[in-house]
């Protein structure tokens, strides 16, 4: 008779509270916004509605009412309408960015495109980062704007200096600017949410990249030892065909989930299974890397998970840094392990074992 908490029960319990742990920040952020948050992901403030603030993740947010804190949030496009107000601050990222109403204190963000038009207004300051921009309301402040493309347009009242970055910038001579216009070449890559230099040194942002991946990755070695390592030798058996699975996972898994969030009923079964595809797109990578420190250490005749996992990830995030090259590199890596991923689980689906001895048994602990 096995005991209660058998050793699979205790790793499937770790690995599932270290899931909780990693995804808790995303959790919470969608919670702080649950008040103003629709079963099609959008959140969305009604006129004569007040809320205290957004904080969320959405597809679209929009604010015809009032939000008397600041709006935080990552969306497919935010909307601040012609009756909405934002009393703080914005500082969100999105596909689009429109401003027909008013905030009260600054504006920070990035985007594909941001306009602010003739009925918008901004209290405070504007930076923002985005592919096209343009400005035709009030800013009360500074505006720092970095873009293929400026404009300012006739009904644009600044009170500040408007200091720019762009491959065309068009100026109506009806502009009003109070503090001059002013281009600046090297504001490109220093505005918007983005973390410059003047914020976060460089090389934060890859060492804690390196930081989670090896956290993940031990967290798999340690829950699953033999479907992991079952996983890699997918990868050194059959390379071109976990690539193939890869590819075709990465570019079909988000055409069916809008075919399936098409239907009303379908919408809370898509957006369980997007944020499955992103767990799956992570946990992918991580194994690539895993897979590939494998190969290393087999071709030198010393194998050994651990430091597989660490050559892995560090090696990967080494050549990362090599314009080009790294992100086709990672691109690849991800490939490789997110079709073996999927290759393992459908193994193990249909019945088939799916994996390969336990680590113990063929690598050096």
């Amino acid at each position: 008779m096995n005991p209660p908490f058998g050793t699979a029960r205790r790793r499937r319990i770790a690995v599932a509270l270290a899931i909780v742990a990693l995804l808790f920040p995303l959790a919470t952020g969608i919670a702080a916004a649950q008040s103003a948050q629709g079963a099609s992901g959008t959140i969305v403030v009604d006129e004569g509605e007040t809320v205290d603030g957004i904080e969320g993740v959405a597809g679209t947010i929009v604010v015809r009412g009032t939000v008397d804190g600041d709006l935080s949030g990552a969306a497919g496009s935010i909307r601040v309408a012609e009756t909405g107000r934002v009393a703080g601050n914005v500082r969100a990222a999105a596909g689009t960015i429109t401003v027909d109403g008013t905030v009260g204190g600054n504006v920070e963000a990035g985007a594909g495109s941001f306009e602010l038009t003739d009925t918008g207004r901004i209290d405070g300051s504007l930076d923002i980062g985005a592919g096209s921009i343009t400005v035709d309301g009030a800013v009360g402040g500074d505006v720092r704007a970095a873009a293929d493309s400026v404009v300012l347009g006739p009904n644009a009242d600044v009170g500040g200096e408007f200091r720019y970055d762009a491959e065309t910038f068009t100026e109506s001579p009806d502009a009003t600017v109070a503090g001059g216009v002013v281009e600046d070449d090297g504001l490109r890559g220093d505005t918007g949410i983005a973390f410059g230099p003047d914020l976060v040194p460089s090389w934060a942002g890859s060492a804690y990249g390196v930081a989670v991946n090896l956290a993940l990755g031990a967290v798999l070695l340690l829950a699953f030892p033999r479907f992991s390592r079952g996983v890699a030798d997918r990868v050194g058996g059959d390379a071109l065909r976990s690539g193939g699975v890869g590819l075709i996972a990465l570019i079909v898994t988000p055409i069916l989930l809008v075919l399936v969030a098409i239907t009303v009923v379908g919408i809370p079964l898509a957006l369980v299974g997007i944020g499955a595809y992103i767990v799956a797109i992570w946990v992918g990578s991580v194994y690539g890397r895993y897979a590939l420190g494998s190969l290393v250490l087999d071709r030198l005749d010393r194998p050994n998970r651990w430091i597989a996992l660490l050559v892995g990830v560090l090696g990967v995030a080494a050549i990362g840094l090599v314009p080009w090259v790294g992100g086709l590199v990672d691109f690849v890596v991800l490939l490789l392990g997110l079709g073996a991923l999927g290759i393992a689980l459908l193994d193990r689906y249909r019945g088939g074992s799916g994996v390969a001895s336990e680590p113990g048994s063929v690598t050096a602990e």
